[in-house]
């Protein structure tokens, strides 16, 4: 794995001039950031060397580089996924990648639906921690001590400098922002109103497919990370209504602009702290 990932961050450093300060993953359907980027190069995932290729539904398989307020920024749209049958440590290989380029920030945006009952579609959630029961984890297997040490602390996974920026950002831009847990599923069945009733009591706030593995990759690697979810829909059990992928795409389309307005405070606040 090392080894392919030095391929692809050779690959990249042969295409950008300055190793970005943070990277922002766009979940799905929230892409409208990028028309924003200033100098801005595109490249597709397809050709950079073993980068697992996305699957689901509004992920590209696109990174554009460019300056948003004067930091060098990279927003990856499209992620993998494990239930995209993927290993896991094909889910994380971009994170390893933006690790080994040099990447310090981890920008994370997902679409979750809401367990907390005073969350509603269109809100937004600051993730300050996560349950895993997705049943695995992206460091099983040979440690890599290059990356980093095989017991890697989670304590302060989503509570750093970083995460704190993006919160006071979000009240500059005047966009009301929660906290929350969040759970991860496997997915890509929907979860059952027990599994939702069983994440609640257990603390959780929204629930996804998705980050959980990309935060403990990236956390282990010394990245600071920042998770925003976006409130899609309710969860199972909580309305009667089926739960479908078409209302978790308007739903996103719905924040989208909120989204924008913090990552560009985002960039501001940033701007002023380097």
């Amino acid at each position: 794995m090392y080894d392919k990932v030095k391929e692809a961050v050779d690959f990249l450093r042969s295409k950008i001039k300055v190793v970005p300060k943070v990277v922002v993953i766009l979940g799905s359907g929230l892409s409208s950031l990028v028309s924003m980027l200033e100098d801005s190069t595109t490249i597709r995932t397809e050709e950079i060397p073993h980068w697992p290729r996305p699957t689901a539904p509004m992920h590209k398989g696109e990174i554009s580089f460019g300056k948003l307020e004067g930091i060098d920024v990279a927003l990856q749209r499209g992620r993998i996924h494990y239930y995209e049958g993927y290993s896991m440590s094909d889910v994380v290989f971009p994170v390893r990648v933006w690790g080994e380029l040099g990447v310090k920030r981890y920008f994370a945006t997902n679409a979750a639906g809401g367990i907390n009952r005073s969350l509603a579609p269109g809100d937004l959630v600051l993730v300050y921690d996560h349950i895993n029961f997705m049943g695995t984890n992206p460091l099983i297997g040979p440690n890599e001590s290059r990356w980093n040490v095989r017991f890697p602390d989670m304590t302060k996974a989503y509570v750093n400098k970083f995460s704190a920026l993006v919160e006071r950002a979000a009240l500059s831009a005047g966009v009301r922002l929660s906290k929350g847990v969040y759970a991860a599923f496997t997915g890509p069945s929907y979860e059952t109103p027990a599994e939702i009733r069983m994440a609640r009591t257990m603390g959780a706030d929204v629930v996804g497919m998705s980050t959980v593995p990309e935060v403990i990759a990236a956390n282990a690697m010394g990245m600071e990370c920042a998770v925003i979810s976006c409130v899609s829909n309710f969860a199972a059990g909580i309305t009667m209504q089926p739960l479908t992928e078409e209302e978790v795409l308007d739903a996103a389309k719905l924040v989208s602009d909120k989204l924008s307005q913090i990552f560009i405070n985002t960039m501001k606040e940033m701007h002023n702290h380097v």
